[in-house]
C-alpha cells in the first residue's frame, strides 16, 4: 500500500468524542473502573477512537461513496478522490466514529468496524508478502508462525488463525483501557506495565474474564447446571466469583461479628430486651431486631494533648462536625468541655436550618491547628505534627451512625450512648494477633514513601506504615477476609481441581478486598449528604484527616462486602465478551521483548511527567495483594512494595532532591520507551500517544524522546476525558483534555532542519489553522494552549536535528517556548475578533506586555497557580520578567505574587486599594502605566469610592479604548466559560460587569459631575 495514511491522522470527531467521554466518566457501575481503583484511566470511548482511528485507512470512506454513488462522469471520480475538500471523508468518517464511541457500545457499530480494521489488515499484510518477495524487503516475522492458502491474506485467514490479527501495544497500560478496547475491535492486544498492581488488574481484566468468563459444562464449578455425573459445572467467572464472594462474606462474618455488636437503643431505656446472638453471622437480611440500632460507621476525631502543661487535656482535631446535611433536615455534632474534666462531650443536634443549629460545624480545626476547648491554648501544625511524631496522637469516638428495624432512614447515636457497647481495645487486640498467629498472616508493615509533590503527608505526624493508617478493628477484618480468600482458594482446587480457574476467582475475590481497604481506613472522611463514609483514593495521594468514618465491611451500608464484590462482578461482566484474552506482561516498557517490527499500532498513556506518583500510592493496594493472592503471584509480590528505581516519573527524592536530575532520569526512560516502541513497531505502522500534563517542561521531555528516538509528529488530538470538577482540577491549572499525539517513523534519511528558515515559518501557519479550528469547536484555556503545542510539535520532530544557522542544536524548551508564544499571540487576535476590537492600537495584541500576560494567564489558567518553571515559561512568551528591581513581583504595585516555588496572579482587590496604581511617575521621564493597573484602580474606586473616579481618570490619562478592550476581554464568555468554572475571581467578574453595563456613565461625558454620574450608575454616595 502506497498510501496508508490513517483516519486518525487526518479526522476525528472531537467534539462527539470529547461529549461521550465526558458523559461516560459520569458512569458508576458496569464499568472497568469499578473493579479497581487506577489512577487516570482514559475513558473508554476515547481509547476506541485511538484504536480505530490507528489501523483504519483515512480514505475509505472515499471508497465506500463511490461504491454506494459510482459516478457517471469519469472526471468525478478524481473530485470524489479529493472528496475531503467537499467534506464528505470526512462527513463519513464523522458518523461512523459517532457511531462506534458510544458508551457502552453498539454491538452491530463494533462488529463493523473489526470488519474495517480486518480488511485494511489483510491489504497490509498481502502487502508485507508482496514487498518481501518482489522487493527485498526483510521477511515478514509473522510468516512462518501461520499457514497460508496463497501469497493474498483474506479477513478468513486471521479469523481462522492462519494470519496474524492487528497487534497493538500499551507500553504503559495501567488500568487496561487501551488493550481492552483493542480486544473489542479484535485485534491482538499487548498490554505492558512495570508495576505488580497494575498486572494484577489487567489480568483481572484483560485475560482471566476472557479466559474463563463463559459457563462450561466441561468444568467443575459451583453455579452452572450439573452435568450427567450430577457435578455442578462452571457456570462462568462472574457468576463463580459472586458464589465464592459469598462463602467469603458467610466465613468472615462468623469470625469478626461480634466485633460490631449491637447497640441497645436509648429510647427503650427501661424495657427489658434479649440481646440477639451473632446477629451478623445468622440474619442473611440483615434485619435489626426491635429495641437495637445497627451500626453502619464509627465516628471518630484524632486528638492530641493539650500543650499547656496545667490542662493536658485531649485535644480533639476534628475539622467538620457535620452528621447530615438535607434539605429541611440538618444534624450536627457540638462539641461541649465539661467543666472539671479532659475530655470533650459530643452532643448531637438537629435542626430544620444550618443557622437553626445555633453554632456552625466548620469552625473547628483548620490545617492541624486546632484550640483546646478547656484553656483556649492553641495547638498549632508544628505542634501536632511533633505529637504524632512521638506517637501521642490518639482517638476519641464522637458518634455512630446506626440503622433501626423500627424507624426509617440512617440515625445518630452519641458516643456515650453506644461505647458500654463495643468492645474493647485489648479484646480487638488480642483477637488480632491470634488472627495474625493462627493464619499466618501480618499487619501491612510496608512504609509509605513520600515523594516531590508531597502526595503522602500522613508520614509527617507519624504514621509511617500502611498498617498505621488502619484502625486496629480494621485490620482485624481486612486480614480475616485475606486469610478467608486463601482458604476459599483452596477450596476451589479440592473441588474442582483446576487450578487456573481458582486463581482466576481468587484474584477477582482480591480486588474486591482491596476496594474494601480503600472505603475502610482511618482516612475516610464521613461525607454528610449521601451520609457514609468515602473511600480514600478520592485524590491521587495519602492525605491526613484529622475526623473519619469506620464502615462496617459486614453490613449492608455503604463500604461493604456485597456492594464492593458486586461492583466487580458488574464490571467483570462487561468485558467477558470482549474477544480474546490479552498479552499481558509485567516489565520495563525499555525491554518489552517482543519481536522487531511485530505491532501494527503502539498505542499507549505514559506517566505525566512529575503527575501521580503511581509507584508509590500503588504500595497502598500491594500491600493488600500480597496478603490476599501474594502467594498465587509470588514472583510479583516478592519485594516490600511496587518497583521504584525504574519507574518513569520525574520524582526529585529518588535523585537527592535534584529536579535536573530528576528531569534527566524521566527522559533517558521515556527516551528508551520509545526507542523500544519504534523497534517494536511495523515501518507503516502507526504510534499515539496519549498525554495531558499541563506544563510545557512536561511537554518538552516528551518531545526530546520522541524525536530522539526517531519518531515525527504528524497529528495531535485534544480530547475531553475529564470533568472540571475533579478533585484534582480545583484551585489548580489542570487540563480536562487528553491530547492524542499521533507519530510515524521519520524517514531514516533525514536531514537536520534550519530553525529560522524551516521551523519557525510553517510553524506560524500550523498555529494559526489549529487556534482556529479548536476555537471554533469551543476548546479553550489551557486545553486550547496545550492542543495546539501538541500540532506545533510536527514542524520540529520531523527532522532528526534541528539547528540555529551557526549549527548549533536548538534545545525542545526554546522551540517549546516560540510555539507557546505563537499559540498566545494567536489568541489574543482571536479575543480581540470576539470583542469587537479594531485592528492597529486598539487590538489586544497592541497592549503592553504586562497586561497581556495579565489576560493571557486569566484566559489559559484562571486563578490557577503556576510551578515555577511553567510561570517562567509562560512568561518568556509573553515577554515579561518574573524577577528584578522592575519585574512584575516587585513593589507595592506587584502583579504576580511568588510563595516558594508557586506563582499567582493578583487581582483587583489585592492591588486597587494603592493610590498611586495606574499613574505615570512623573519622577521618571516617559513613564507609562500598564493597562491592567489602571484597570484594577478603576474597578476598585467603583466598589469603594466612586467619587474619586474623574480625578483618577484626569490624572491617569488611560487609553480608554484600551481599557474597555481588557474589561471586556476578561469578562468575555471565552473566560467565563473557560475550562475551569471559576476562570477569574468571583469579585474581579462581578466588578468587571458593573464597570462595562455603566460604562458611559463612568467613562464618558467630562463635563458631568461625580454627583451625576453616581446616579446614573445608582451609586449611593
Amino acid at each position: 500500500m502506497t498510501d496508508d495514511k490513517r483516519l486518525i491522522e487526518d479526522y476525528l470527531p472531537i467534539e462527539k468524542l470529547s461529549e461521550e467521554a465526558i458523559d461516560e466518566s459520569t458512569k458508576r457501575t458496569a464499568h472497568i473502573k469499578v473493579m479497581h481503583q487506577w489512577w487516570a484511566r482514559r475513558p473508554l470511548v476515547a481509547c476506541r477512537a485511538a484504536v480505530y482511528g490507528a489501523l483504519v485507512p483515512a480514505d475509505r470512506w472515499v471508497k465506500e461513496i463511490q461504491l454506494k454513488n459510482p459516478p457517471d462522469d469519469p472526471a468525478k471520480v478524481e473530485v470524489l478522490k479529493n472528496g475531503k475538500k467537499l467534506g464528505l471523508n470526512r462527513r463519513a468518517a464523522s458518523d461512523f466514529v459517532k457511531r462506534l464511541c458510544l458508551y457502552p457500545g453498539s454491538p452491530g457499530a463494533i462488529q463493523e468496524a473489526q470488519r474495517h480494521i480486518l480488511e485494511a489488515h489483510t491489504q497490509r499484510l498481502t502487502q508485507e508478502i508482496t514487498d518481501w518477495k518482489t522487493c527485498n524487503t526483510p521477511k515478514p516475522s509473522w510468516v512462518d508462525e501461520f499457514k497460508f492458502i496463497s501469497d493474498k491474506v483474506t479477513v478468513e485467514d486471521i479469523t481462522a488463525e492462519r494470519a496474524p490479527r492487528p497487534r497493538v501495544l500499551d507500553m504503559f497500560a495501567g488500568g487496561g483501557a487501551i488493550p481492552l478496547e483493542a480486544l473489542r475491535l479484535g485485534c491482538e492486544a499487548y498490554a505492558n506495565d512495570l508495576n505488580p498492581v497494575a498486572h494484577i488488574i489487567q489480568l483481572c481484566t484483560l485475560v482471566y474474564p476472557q479466559k474463563y468468563g463463559k459457563p462450561d459444562p466441561t468444568a467443575l464449578g459451583m453455579s452452572g447446571p450439573k452435568n450427567k455425573k450430577r457435578e455442578t459445572t462452571w457456570g462462568g467467572l462472574a457468576e463463580e466469583t459472586r458464589h465464592w464472594g459469598q462463602w467469603v462474606l458467610k466465613k468472615v462474618k462468623h469470625e469478626i461479628s461480634d466485633l460490631y455488636p449491637l447497640i441497645p437503643d436509648p429510647s427503650m431505656k427501661g424495657k427489658q430486651l434479649q440481646v440477639p446472638q451473632d446477629f451478623w453471622a445468622h440474619c442473611e437480611s440483615d434485619l435489626v431486631p426491635t429495641g437495637f440500632l445497627a451500626p453502619i460507621a464509627y465516628l471518630w476525631t484524632r486528638t492530641v494533648p493539650c500543650k499547656n502543661p496545667k490542662c493536658h487535656a485531649d485535644v480533639p482535631l476534628v475539622g467538620l462536625t457535620w452528621l447530615r446535611k438535607k434539605k429541611n433536615d440538618y444534624a450536627a455534632l457540638k462539641i461541649v468541655a465539661p467543666q472539671g474534666q479532659k475530655q470533650v462531650r459530643f452532643e448531637i443536634v438537629t435542626a430544620r436550618s444550618e443557622t437553626g443549629l445555633g453554632f456552625n460545624p466548620e469552625t473547628g480545626s483548620s490545617a492541624g491547628n486546632a484550640s483546646c476547648p478547656f484553656c483556649g491554648s492553641v495547638a498549632d501544625s508544628a505542634y501536632v505534627k511533633d505529637a504524632g511524631l512521638a506517637g501521642r496522637i490518639g482517638h476519641q469516638l464522637m458518634a455512630v451512625a446506626a440503622v433501626s428495624g423500627s424507624r426509617r432512614g440512617k440515625c445518630f447515636l452519641e458516643a456515650q450512648h453506644a461505647t458500654p457497647a463495643l468492645p474493647s481495645a485489648e479484646l480487638i487486640e488480642q483477637r488480632l494477633n491470634k488472627l495474625c498467629a493462627a493464619q499466618g498472616v501480618s499487619v501491612p508493615d510496608e512504609p509509605i514513601i513520600t515523594d516531590a509533590k508531597s502526595c503522602s503527608w500522613v508520614v509527617l505526624y507519624g504514621y509511617k506504615t500502611f498498617g498505621d493508617i488502619f484502625t486496629r478493628r480494621q485490620l482485624t477484618a481486612l486480614l480475616t477476609f485475606c486469610a478467608t480468600i486463601r482458604e476459599a482458594h483452596a477450596k476451589i482446587i479440592e473441588l474442582s481441581g483446576d487450578t487456573g480457574r481458582a486463581k482466576a476467582i481468587a484474584s477477582m475475590l482480591a480486588l474486591a478486598l482491596d476496594k474494601i481497604a480503600d472505603c475502610n481506613n482511618a482516612l475516610c472522611c464521613w461525607e454528610p449528604v449521601a451520609m457514609c463514609s468515602r473511600q480514600l483514593f478520592r485524590r491521587q495521594g495519602i492525605p491526613l484527616l484529622w475526623d473519619f468514618g469506620e464502615s462496617v465491611p459486614i453490613g449492608g451500608s455503604a463500604g461493604n462486602w456485597n456492594e464492593h464484590l458486586g461492583r466487580v462482578v458488574d464490571g467483570l461482566e462487561t468485558v467477558q465478551s470482549s474477544g480474546l484474552p490479552a498479552n499481558v506482561i509485567r516489565g520495563n516498557a525499555s525491554t518489552t521483548g517482543l519481536t522487531t517490527g511485530s505491532m501494527d499500532a503502539v498505542i499507549t498513556d505514559p506517566p505525566y511527567y512529575d503527575n501521580i506518583p503511581y509507584a508509590d500510592i500503588s504500595d497502598f493496594f500491594y500491600a493488600w495483594m500480597k496478603r490476599s493472592i501474594g502467594h498465587l503471584h509470588a514472583e510479583h509480590f516478592a519485594a516490600q512494595g511496587t518497583p521504584k528505581k525504574n519507574e518513569a516519573v520525574a520524582d526529585a527524592t529518588r535523585h537527592g532532591y535534584d529536579r535536573q536530575k530528576a528531569k534527566e532520569a524521566y527522559e533517558e526512560m521515556m527516551g528508551k520507551a520509545f526507542a523500544e516502541a519504534h523497534r517494536v513497531l511495523k515501518p507503516a505502522g502507526v504510534l499515539t500517544v496519549v498525554y495531558a500534563h499541563k506544563t510545557t517542561l512536561g511537554w518538552a521531555t516528551l518531545l526530546d524522546a520522541l524525536r530522539r528516538s526517531g519518531f515525527t509528529v504528524v497529528e495531535s488530538w485534544p480530547v475531553d476525558t475529564e470533568m472540571g470538577a475533579r478533585m484534582i482540577a480545583k484551585g489548580t491549572a489542570a487540563l480536562r483534555s487528553s491530547i492524542f499525539l499521533v507519530a510515524r517513523k521519520r524517514d531514516p534519511a533525514s536531514k537536520a532542519g534550519n530553525y529560522e528558515t524551516d521551523v519557525v515559518p510553517e510553524l506560524g501557519s500550523i498555529v494559526r489553522e489549529r487556534v482556529e479550528t479548536l476555537w471554533e469547536m469551543g476548546i479553550s484555556g489551557a486545553d486550547l494552549v496545550i492542543a495546539c503545542v501538541g500540532a506545533g510539535l510536527r514542524t520540529f520532530t520531523k527532522y532528526a536535528r534541528v539547528e540555529y544557522g551557526n549549527g548549533e542544536e536548538v534545545p525542545a524548551e526554546r522551540f517549546l517556548m516560540e510555539v507557546e508564544a505563537a499559540v498566545l499571540e494567536t489568541i489574543l487576535g482571536k479575543l480581540s475578533k470576539t470583542i469587537g476590537a479594531k485592528n492597529g492600537q486598539t487590538s489586544l495584541s497592541g497592549l503592553d506586555p504586562a497586561t497581556r500576560f495579565y489576560v493571557l494567564w486569566r484566559y489559559t489558567y484562571g486563578a490557577a497557580e503556576l510551578d515555577a518553571g511553567e510561570a517562567i515559561i509562560f512568561a518568556n512568551g509573553t515577554h515579561v520578567e518574573l524577577e528584578g528591581q522592575h519585574s512584575l513581583t516587585q513593589g507595592n504595585r506587584a502583579l504576580l505574587e511568588k510563595k516558594k516555588s508557586k506563582y499567582r496572579l493578583h487581582d483587583f482587590t489585592e492591588r486597587g486599594e494603592e493610590e498611586k496604581l495606574g499613574i505615570p511617575d512623573e519622577s521618571q521621564a516617559g513613564s507609562l502605566c500598564h493597562t491592567i493597573d489602571a484597570l484594577h484602580r478603576l474597578l476598585w474606586l467603583l466598589e469603594h469610592k466612586p467619587l474619586k473616579i474623574p480625578d483618577f481618570l484626569n490624572e491617569a490619562k488611560p487609553n480608554i479604548e484600551q481599557l474597555r478592550l481588557v474589561a471586556q476581554a476578561l469578562a468575555g464568555p471565552a473566560l467565563k466559560g473557560g475550562e475551569l468554572a471559576d476562570v477569574s475571581p468571583t469579585a474581579e467578574q462581578s466588578a468587571l460587569g458593573k464597570l462595562l453595563a455603566n460604562w458611559n456613565a463612568v467613562m464618558v461625558g467630562k463635563v458631568a459631575t461625580a454627583d451625576k454620574r453616581a446616579g446614573q450608575m445608582g451609586l449611593k454616595l
